[in-house]
This record gives structure tokens, sequence and C-alpha cells, in this order.
């Protein structure tokens, strides 16, 4: 493979002022036609806060619900990829009673909606397991830093069981996508390979370890990459158990101030910002996984 140098050529040209042109007419009707009055003035507000009480500025509304979606994505992503992991295992493993665990987990969660296994969750989970596990009782009788480390990693104490409840079900949910695509990475290595550890008398767990896996694991990042920005963004879903993360705090502002164009704008920029992040990110590893087994 050879690198090409890309240059901007006439087409490229006529499509991009095509497309200016279109979001142009679309501000001009939006502004015209639906006689839309924009304030993107009054968005700041809602990003910072002044506390009196603390003299200090704090995050309002739309950093809250940036804040919560940043930390329910991560723990989704690391809960998802353990869950990938050990089930992807599962449907490569020469036991059949693996493979029959794995692919029922992957065939049921895969067809199932997101919406219903949120609701399945949120009411088995955060309504009967929590509860009997004891969890709300240490949540209302820890100390405050206790709560606020809490509160810090997962969500205040009142909306703890909630925050739980979405992030079991995001964590499974994707787990089943990781699980497949951890599979297709391990069967995609050359049968040679398999062969080449076994005439070195290595067990199957070192034949995976340092054999199979390196290799997969540069295959495996991209769609990998790809599934951490779903992950991102199918946390938007969990707005439906009032879990106050950004697509709910939009919804909630709009309903309250009637800047529909200007806050949906703002929250796309941020879920940009935060899907734009996640790519760069798994780019530069896998730069750096590529040179390493080169």
């Amino acid at each position: 493979m050879f690198n090409q140098k890309s240059k901007f050529t006439t087409i490229d040209l006529i499509l991009s002022l095509l497309l200016l042109s279109a979001v142009i007419y679309t501000v001009y009707k939006i502004h015209i036609g639906f006689s839309y009055k924009w304030n993107w003035g009054a968005i700041p507000q809602y990003f910072l806060r002044y506390d009196a009480e603390i003299k200090n500025w704090v995050p309002n509304i739309l950093l809250q619900g940036f804040f919560t979606t940043i930390r329910l994505s991560i723990w989704a992503t690391l809960f998802a990829t353990l869950i990938g992991i050990v089930m992807g295992m599962f449907r490569v493993s020469r036991s059949l009673f693996k493979r029959l665990v794995g692919g029922t987990y992957v065939e049921l969660t895969r067809n199932l909606p997101p919406l219903v296994l949120i609701f399945i969750f949120y009411f088995f989970v955060s309504d009967q397991i929590l509860p009997a596990l004891g969890a709300e009782a240490f949540i209302r009788t820890a100390d405050d830093k206790t709560q606020a480390l809490l509160t810090f990693l997962f969500a205040a104490p009142p909306l703890f069981t909630a925050f739980i409840s979405a992030l079991i079900t995001l964590s499974i949910f994707e787990g089943a996508y990781i699980t497949e695509i951890i599979r297709a990475g391990i069967q995609s290595i050359e049968k040679g390979q398999w062969e080449a550890a076994d005439s070195l008398g290595l067990s199957r767990w070192q034949r995976m370890r340092l054999i199979i896996l390196p290799q997969a694991v540069q295959r495996i990042l991209p769609p990998l990459a790809g599934q951490f920005i779903s992950t991102i963004k199918d946390s938007a879903i969990v707005s439906v158990i009032s879990i106050q993360e950004l697509t709910f705090q939009g919804m909630e502002l709009m309903s309250t101030t009637y800047f529909t164009f200007e806050i949906w704008i703002t929250i796309t920029a941020m879920y940009l910002i935060l899907t734009l992040s996640c790519s760069l990110g798994v780019a530069k590893l896998e730069s750096y996984v590529r040179k390493s087994v080169a």
C-alpha cells in the first residue's frame, strides 16, 4: 500500500459550495419562513452559573448533562468491553456449553429493542435487585465524603439506582455487539497461525495471548471505535427513565425556554466533541498498536 497525496479538485469545490448554499438556505428559511428569532446570547448561561453560597462558578444544566453523559459512556464502555471479551472468548471456545451461552446472549440482546431493555432493567434492577442488596440504604446512610465520591463517579444519591439500571442496560446491549467484533477478529486469523502455535507446543491460553490476540487487536480496533461511539450516542435513550444526561437536559431546557434550534445545535456540537475525541483517540491507539506489532 502506498500513500497518495490528497488534493482539492474542482468537483470538491463545487460540492463544498453546494453544501454551504444548502446550509445558508436552511438557516434563511428558518429565519424568514418560520419567523424564528435566534437568541444565541441566552445559551452561555446554561453552561455555567454563579453560586452565591460558595462564591464560585459551577456547572449549569447543559454541562451537568454533558458530564453525566461522559460518566455513563465511560462506565458502559468499560463494562461492555469486559462482557464482550468474556462472551467473545465463549463464542470461540471448544466447550459447547460456553458457545451456547455466548450465542444465546448475543441473539437475545441484539434482537430486542434497547428501549425494551431499558424498561426491563429499570423496573427489575432499580425496583427489586438494588433494594434487596441494600444499595439504597447504604447510599442514604453514607457519610458526606462517600456520597460526594459516588456523585462524582456515578450520579447523585436520589438518581443512583436509576443510573445503575441505565449503566447495566447499556453495558449488556453494547456488549453483545462487542462480543461479535471480538469473535470475528479472532476467527479472522489465518489457520496457519493456529497451526504454527500448535507446533510450538503452546497451550490454548498461550496461543491466544501470545499469537492470536495481538494480531486480532489490530483488526478489531476500527469496529470497536465505531461501537464506542455508538455507546455515546445510545446513552441518549436513557433519558426515558429520567437520567439527567445531555439529551434529557436539552429536552427540559427546550420545554422551558423554547430556544429549540439553539439548544439542539448546541447539544449536537457537544455530542460531536465526545464522538470525534473518541475517534481520534482510537485512531492513535490503532497506530500505536500497529507500530508495536510491526
